[in-house]
């Protein structure tokens, strides 16, 4: 016959299994929600904040260009991943209409200025915020990346971490088409 004490030490230890595993069936759910009705196909939602140097970024005025729209934190370790490549893109197409845009999520701008310049980003970060991740679909981890064609339209959504190479052939395909 088992004592008390080790009865009790199952007891917590088989509530604490089944916290965890009601918390686990949760989460992907929460982490993967995906918004309704998509963005894809449909004009991109625009917006005009300050990036970190205090310029104007304005999306209905990058119309004719294409637009990697990156939405990242410092604390993202796919986001880390994702960047260097992105730098590559801004330099290789940006002659070609390519303009990438990374969106914070980060709480406050303070850690954001100091990473984008050790990550050494060439494309222009703003802060986001529920608004804008809101009014991009529903923004609920990151990164998330949307591709804007020059019409302003989104022709793609990638939630978690992008296949880089598909991403990069989605992206010479939009560069391909002619600005109308």
């Amino acid at each position: 016959m088992s004592s008390p004490r080790s009865s009790r030490g199952i007891f917590h230890r088989s509530a604490a299994g089944l916290l965890l595993a009601c918390v686990a069936a949760v989460m992907p759910a929460v982490v993967r929600a995906q918004p309704s009705p998509s963005l894809v196909h449909h004009p991109a939602p625009e917006f005009a904040r300050p990036d970190l140097a205090h310029h104007r970024i304005d999306l209905a005025a990058l119309r004719g260009k294409v637009v990697l729209l990156n939405f990242w934190a410092t604390w993202c370790a796919p986001c880390r991943l994702e960047m260097p490549r992105f730098v590559d893109w801004q330099n290789q197409y940006g002659a070609q209409g390519l303009q990438i845009v990374g969106v914070s999520i980060d709480d406050t701008a303070a850690p954001v200025g100091p990473f984008a310049e050790k990550m050494h980003l060439n494309y222009p970060v703003i802060m986001g915020d529920a608004r804008l991740n809101q009014l991009y679909g529903g923004v609920y981890g990151v990164p998330v990346t949307f591709l804007i064609d020059r019409k302003g339209i989104v022709r793609a959504r990638i939630d978690g971490g992008a296949d880089l190479l598909a991403l990069e052939k989605q992206l010479r395909q939009l560069l391909a088409e002619p600005a109308r």
